[in-house]
């Protein structure tokens, strides 16, 4: 694209340039050529009397090139992969159950693999092939094991199913008044957008480039938007909400940014700002941060139509603020912002596209369920230059803190501490200046004066400070790159999504990123907090955030897109089991049965031994996934496939494993002919 682009540039100024894929021969005395070749700078050869530039020189920085690489892709689908006994688990007709151990029995002469679930009132053996009724249980604070008889669990799943059919019903109607309202069709893309999107400094993520084409497409539809984009902090979110920006603003609209931090609003004024300076775009800041006259004068420039982007927090959707011609709105992590500004957001989601964006991961079967009614686009893959955050849960000395900050310091770099108490903070921080004097320490946290801690952020996001020492305050929505180290005091004792989130602070950036989380030896941490450590230190590798925030943030998720009052249901039955319920409710209110990948009930019993044994699938997640898998299977060639799989992972298959495939085959051969029933008992075949 920069080939293209250079040519055009010259072209505007009447000099010919032609771009070529590669040099034939040298070019006559005075042309110019563009090629589309990697070089990293440009040369000069006075005896061929040649000069060569590359975008370095042109354009002041170098779009790096690599070949696309496909990361894996972490999959939110395998829950059952890491259940561990003494999990709950939901089971659809019985309830929420214990999950204790695989067992094998001998039934009527025949060995067979069941799981073994703990109920209010006994153990029940389920049979592998059943696996697919169960689900891991997630949300929040398991309640209490249901009896066997299952009157109490449909009760409760009725009152569920009520609540979930009267939020599709809400869904539907705001979908369909979106569908008809009237809006702005943008145009389609314009040099100038091709030339702004160019001049991105980095390479776009395949998922990423999904989410701009997705949010373009609706802006171009001559209905309201209203997009949600989830991806991961730093995963390139923002850089969507530019382009749609430039977009809309190119129609002659005026864009609204909303924030729920002022130091994240002046995050963003920078980057749009500085993005967008070779256009003539106007971009102002409206928060806490301008003086009351700045402010008013402002409000009276978007009035008048003399600001094209306005970046702020809640302060934009305060009475005194009309727009001229408001055509987009981006709103970034909706659920922090009140009630009131909810509301008026919710009058402006019928009548000007919104964009909305959150790293609060949406679980997949969520995702599902409102995927025909909310446009959602997720961004799973990491930046190119990213490397998982160093983790190191030790015990504290001052040793390690000093070491741990004096490293960062080395390199030029900030350090976070977070101390979660706001009593004792000055002495923390008055211990961290005797152990490193050589740095500048700053205390942020909560309690503070709202102006005070805000200059306290900028001032330290200005590098105007080496060590903030801080409560869990900053684990929303900051992004100062420059901060590579992280210490947390006291690990133990925060959550689990907050260690995540915290931890999630550092590492924005190409540098290698280290995280400390304390313990105290005096303190005896509890099994639980121990636990909590041990997940955040294994789940380092990237986008790892989903697998562990998924207990916390599941619900969160759920909370942020269905309201809170839907919390209770949640909890009653599962996380998994209210999302499946969600889907059916949708699809039937929409009159769209799901296509039939939930084949009809087929009973079959062919009186054979059948399971995975240890010896051939040594680890219990592997099992438990396979089961599912086997148990999932809707197509003969999906089961092709995966005996070849099993053959190559685990070598031929024994006898049990070729019982349950065979089963499986029968299954789906006499669902196909429409039997819904194949016993075989002894040297006869019932059908």
């Amino acid at each position: 694209p920069q080939a293209a682009r250079i040519a055009d540039l010259l072209g505007e100024r009447g000099i010919a340039a032609t771009p070529r894929d590669a040099l034939a021969e040298q070019p006559a005395a005075g042309e110019l050529v563009v090629l589309h070749v990697p070089l990293v700078e440009g040369f000069t050869v006075p005896e061929l009397r040649m000069t060569v530039f590359t975008d370095a020189e042109v354009f002041g920085f170098r779009k790096p090139r690599h070949p696309e690489r496909r990361r894996r892709r972490i999959a939110l689908g395998a829950f059952l992969a890491d259940l561990k006994p003494g999990d709950h688990v939901v089971h659809e007709e019985s309830g929420v159950g214990r999950f204790e151990r695989f067992s094998t029995r001998v039934v009527a002469g025949v060995e067979r693999e069941y799981l073994e679930l703990t109920f209010a009132d006994g153990v029940r053996a389920l049979p592998t092939e059943q696996i697919a009724r169960v689900t891991r249980y997630v949300g929040g604070t398991p309640p209490a094991l249901s009896p066997l008889g299952g009157r109490e669990w449909m009760a409760t799943k009725r009152k569920a199913k009520k609540a979930v059919e009267e939020i599709a019903r809400e869904l539907l109607r705001l979908y369909a008044a979106r569908e008809l309202a009237p809006g702005h069709a943008f145009s389609a893309d314009t040099p100038w957008q091709v030339e702004m999107e160019n001049a991105f400094p980095y390479t776009e993520t395949p998922d990423q480039l999904r989410a701009i084409e997705d949010t373009k497409r609706d802006m171009e539809r001559g209905r309201p938007m209203d997009r949600l984009v989830v991806g991961d902090v730093g995963y390139g979110k923002t850089e969507v909400a530019l382009r749609a920006a430039f977009k809309a603003v190119q129609d002659g609209k005026q864009v609204a940014v909303l924030v729920p931090t002022t130091v994240l609003a002046r995050q963003h004024f920078e980057t749009f700002n500085e993005r967008l300076a070779t256009f003539p775009v106007r971009v102002e800041m409206l928060s806490r941060f301008r003086s009351a006259p700045e402010q008013k004068e402002v409000v009276a420039r978007i009035a008048a139509g003399d600001v094209d982007v306005v970046v702020g927090t809640h302060r934009v959707l305060q009475k005194d603020v009309a727009f001229h011609d408001l055509g987009l709105v981006v709103i970034d992590e909706e659920h922090r912002f009140g009630v009131k500004a909810k509301e008026r957001l919710k009058e402006l989601r019928t009548a000007v596209d919104v964009l909305s964006m959150t790293a609060t991961p949406i679980p997949r079967t969520l995702h599902m369920a409102l995927s025909g009614v909310r446009d959602i686009s997720t961004i799973e893959t990491p930046p190119e230059e990213r490397q998982p955050i160093d983790t190191r849960v030790v015990e504290r000395t001052s040793e390690l803190v000093r070491e741990a900050i004096l490293r960062e310091l080395d390199r030029g770099g900030q350090v976070y501490y977070v101390h979660n108490r706001v009593i004792g903070i000055e002495q923390e921080k008055a211990r961290l200046e005797e152990l490193v004097p050589q740095a500048r320490h700053v205390i942020g946290h909560g309690q503070m004066d709202e102006r005070t801690l805000e200059r306290v952020m900028v001032e330290f996001a200005d590098g105007e400070h080496d060590v903030l020492v801080c409560t869990t305050i900053i684990e929303s929505g900051l992004d100062i790159p420059n901060v590579n180290t992280i210490i947390i005091d006291n690990a133990g004792y925060l959550g689990l999504a907050q260690l995540y989130q915290l931890r999630g602070r550092v590492g924005r950036s190409a540098e290698k990123a280290y995280a400390y989380l304390f313990y105290r030896k005096e303190d005896a941490l509890t099994e639980q907090a121990r636990k909590r450590l041990q997940a955040v230190f294994e789940s380092s590798e990237l986008g790892a955030g989903f697998k562990i925030a998924l207990h916390d943030l599941e619900i969160r998720g759920a909370g942020n897109l269905l309201g809170a009052e839907q919390h209770g249901h949640v909890v009653a039955i599962g996380f998994e089991l209210y999302a499946q319920l969600l889907e059916q409710a949708v699809n039937e209110q929409r009159g769209t049965v799901k296509p039939a990948d939930k084949l009809p009930e087929v009973s079959v019993d062919l009186a054979l031994s059948t399971a995975i044994p240890d010896d051939y699938v040594g680890s219990r997640a592997r099992k438990l996934e396979l089961y599912r898998r086997i148990a999932d299977l809707g197509a003969l060639e999906d089961l092709g496939s995966l005996r070849d799989e099993l053959r190559d992972r685990y070598g031929a298959p024994p006898e049990p494993v070729r019982n349950l495939l065979y089963g499986i085959e029968v299954k789906l051969r006499a669902a196909r002919a429409g039997v819904s029933e194949v016993r075989s008992r002894g040297a006869e075949v019932r059908l």
